[in-house]
């Protein structure tokens, strides 16, 4: 049976995640198993790849550093072979070239940018970002298909992502300015809001990942 891996390293709300993507699976009729997994050769066998993230940039990249071959299985199934991947909160942050949360720290570096402590315009507003914020799609996206005219999903995070194109931003969100809420290019995604914690617009965003050809 084709398998969609959720990788767990130790800083993903694994869960929550295992439970919303086999309920998108089991809605779209599709017969993926999700495996929760920290073996890298599960992750190669995947059909589809997922990332999920909590807590510091730094700490969430070296957790998945420190499984033996982990970001190798990852570089050859994600770059190598277009295994399409969806990265959640921080494991969508770490797309980046770099996080700037306590120190600078490499990134995996698929989507080019940089992670930044959020500065809202508004000095009144509250970091971190907590809770449910509308998204504008700026340039449409497979992901994104069927979510609604005013979507809402659920935010947790205090620092942003800064995409050098600005291109590969799909989706923004407002929070004293526009802030990064959705990146793509190629076969590789990443929502900064947490779909699963996202009702239904998280589970129709995690359906057409299960869905998606790229």
């Amino acid at each position: 049976m084709p398998h969609v891996a959720l990788i767990d390293y130790g800083s993903g709300n694994l869960r929550s995640a295992e439970k919303a993507l086999a309920r998108a699976a089991d809605e779209a009729s599709g017969a993926q198993q999700i495996v929760v997994t920290s073996d890298p050769a599960v992750v190669a066998r995947a059909e589809r790849i997922v990332l999920p993230g909590v807590g510091a940039f730094g700490d969430c990249m070296n957790g998945l550093s420190s499984i033996g071959e982990m970001i190798a299985a990852l570089e050859d199934a994600v770059r190598g072979r277009g295994v399409p991947f969806l990265g959640i909160c921080v494991g969508m942050q770490l797309l980046a070239d770099v996080g700037r949360e306590f120190g600078d720290h490499k990134g995996l570096g698929w989507i080019g940018g940089e992670v930044v402590k959020m500065e809202p315009a508004d000095s009144s507003l509250k970091i971190p970002h907590m809770g449910w914020n509308e998204l504008k799609i700026v340039h449409p996206h497979p992901l994104l298909d069927g979510i609604g005219e005013r979507p809402h999903a659920y935010f947790v995070h205090s620092y942003e992502f800064h995409a050098r194109d600005a291109a590969g931003v799909t989706a923004t969100t407002d929070y004293g300015g526009a802030v990064t809420a959705m990146v793509a290019r190629g076969n590789i995604a990443g929502t900064q809001f947490h779909p699963e914690k996202s009702q239904a617009v998280g589970l129709k965003l995690l359906a057409n990942f299960l869905r998606w050809n790229p």
